[in-house]
């Protein structure tokens, strides 16, 4: 039991450090931040305990590259619309985890081992800022279309664009998508966000697993 225990501690002070170092060590290493500050390109990345999204505010040109959501239902003409919100996640837990309530062992068990991925596409109404689940960054015009395509690759192609998925969301207003890549605990939703930001020009922690890891290491950074 007791070299249980001693095992165990190391396991968590081994995870511990990485988490640590994967904050305080920048990505790029060597390059600043390019964009953050240079454009009038806001964009927003929201958070919970678990699970950052990329908030892209909507315009006519944004309608029109993901044009296939208006296809498959999603009302992103609406005029209330203001945010495309874009998440990459384990295929499971997001299909079958809607609510805290409705936790099951399976899909967190698939989330730290492997699991296929899923995008998750949301509209947005107006966000608050400054709030504290809420960091926004200005872009320019390049590292915007940079991270638009970012977002579009993310999604798996069949014969017709991308593959909606039957389950049709959490409501009206949102609908999933197979994605390309594997989820797992050290590739995750965060470091998915972490990668798009990247695209944008933007700094962050060399491995950022946890939302509070990758917003330190935005703040240290850009």
């Amino acid at each position: 039991m007791r070299k249980f225990l001693r095992c165990l501690a190391m396991l968590v002070a081994t995870a511990l450090l990485a988490v640590g170092l994967g904050t305080l060590v920048p990505r790029p290493l060597w390059s600043a931040a390019v964009a953050a500050g240079a454009g009038t390109r806001h964009i927003l990345v929201l958070r919970n305990p678990i699970h950052t999204d990329i908030a892209i505010p909507l315009d006519d040109a944004v309608r029109r590259r993901f044009h296939f959501l208006a296809d498959a239902g999603l009302p992103s003409d609406a005029p209330e619309a203001r945010y495309l919100v874009f998440g990459w996640g384990g295929r499971a837990f997001y299909l079958e985890t809607p609510t805290w309530s409705q936790l099951k062992a399976v899909p967190v068990l698939k989330a730290l081992t492997l699991d296929a991925s899923v995008m998750h596409v949301d509209l947005a109404g107006s966000i608050r800022e400054p709030d504290p689940d809420v960091v926004g960054f200005d872009i320019d015009e390049e590292h915007f279309s940079a991270l638009l395509d970012y977002i579009a690759s993310s999604f798996r192609q069949g014969p017709n664009g991308p593959i909606a998925i039957d389950n049709p969301g959490y409501s009206r207003f949102d609908r999933f998508y197979e994605a390309n890549g594997y989820f797992n605990a050290l590739v995750g939703c965060n470091t998915w966000t972490a990668a798009a930001l990247r695209t944008a020009g933007l700094r962050t922690g060399w491995w950022n697993p946890l939302p509070v890891s990758l917003e330190l290491s935005l703040r240290l950074y850009d």
